[in-house]
């Protein structure tokens, strides 16, 4: 528009996305750019959702309260993430304590031990995947610890990062591998397995009451051409379970498929019963294990363990009723709402 006489300043329009629904995650998301929206994050938390790409951790009160972290103590952290459970295990332990943090991401590993430095206190961390527990004890030049957490939950910063491929709502590259050494992604699984493992694998894994349909509906796809994106894998199970939108509140219909996937791709539930063989251990007299799990796969295991760790006289007690979040964290972190926490003492 050309300048006038009355208004020598030329009219200039805001920025605004490309395109009326902008598609990139960068975009469509204010919290994502706290700088110019400084407010967004704790709006969106007051409403009772989590922000995209930030993570909250889950039952850090009733963590503490299980593994009770004193002064002086080795706490191992197998699943460090972004360190939400790791700064409050600092605090606790004090400067004479020690914590060991394992991550099987290596971009996570940078990332937090900038920012658990800045809180001070003994802290070593290694690119390695929980089972490798016992592994991280001998680097330390250690035989044993006072404590072992493990979130089995996967970050919210991975699942709302859209080139990780682990969420049905960004269109993505099909990949849910945790360490990109790992050879097969989740694109190649669809590639290779039968509609038989296909359908065990969502009825094992993700409880999947649709589990044969779906299963049928992607064989159909692949036939046709390789499924690689995400948002592809999406509408196929949407198609297949006759659903065009999800109610809001309710559970996707892709997400068991995915969570499904994201555990054969990183043989989470094989890890899991490495971690539950080796920690018992791995642990001091006394000594104390959490573990968090977010499916009825991973519960199973890690109560089976526990138990049979106490009929054995490897563990000295378990809890017999599984510890769930609080209604009003479920509310702030709707994330949460999965969650379930077992603790055992070492004998």
């Amino acid at each position: 528009m050309q300048p006038t006489g009355d208004n020598p300043t030329p009219h200039r329009r805001r920025p605004r996305y490309r395109g009326t629904h902008p598609r990139r995650f960068d975009e469509r998301y204010k919290e994502l750019r706290p700088e110019q929206f400084p407010q967004m994050q704790q709006h969106i938390r007051e409403q009772g959702r989590t922000p995209a790409g930030s993570h909250v951790p889950i039952m850090v009160a009733e963590v503490m309260d299980c593994l009770s972290p004193q002064p002086g103590e080795t706490i191992v952290d197998c699943t460090v993430g972004y360190g939400g459970h790791a700064g409050e295990f600092l605090r606790r332990i004090g400067p004479t304590g020690k914590l060991i943090g394992l991550d099987v991401d290596a971009g996570q590993v940078a990332r937090t031990r900038d920012r658990l430095a800045a809180l001070g206190g003994r802290v070593s961390l290694h690119h390695m995947n929980f089972a490798g527990v016992a592994k991280a004890l001998r680097l330390e030049g250690l035989a044993d610890c006072d404590a072992i957490f493990a979130d089995l939950g996967v970050s919210s910063m991975q699942i709302d990062d859209p080139a990780r491929g682990f969420s049905y709502k960004h269109d993505g590259p099909l990949d849910m591998r945790m360490d990109p050494r790992t050879k097969r992604t989740a694109a190649d699984l669809l590639a290779e397995m039968s509609f038989e493992e296909l359908a065990a694998a969502l009825e094992e894994l993700s409880d999947e009451p649709e589990a044969r349909l779906i299963a049928e509906a992607i064989v159909r796809q692949r036939e046709r051409r390789p499924i690689r994106g995400t948002r592809e894998l999406s509408e196929i199970v949407l198609a297949a379970t006759g659903v065009r939108k999800p109610a809001p509140g309710s559970l996707h219909p892709a997400a068991r498929t995915f969570q499904a996937l994201r555990i054969l791709v990183n043989d989470e539930l094989g890890r899991l019963r490495e971690l539950l063989r080796v920690a018992p251990f791995c642990l001091r007299a006394g000594g104390r294990i959490a573990i968090l799990t977010f499916h009825s796969g991973e519960e199973r295991l890690v109560e089976q363990a526990f138990r049979a760790g106490v009929e054995s006289g490897v563990y000295a007690a378990t809890n017999e009723d599984v510890i769930r979040p609080a209604p009003q964290e479920v509310h702030d972190n709707p994330r949460s709402s999965a969650a379930k926490l077992r603790w055992a003492r070492r004998e």
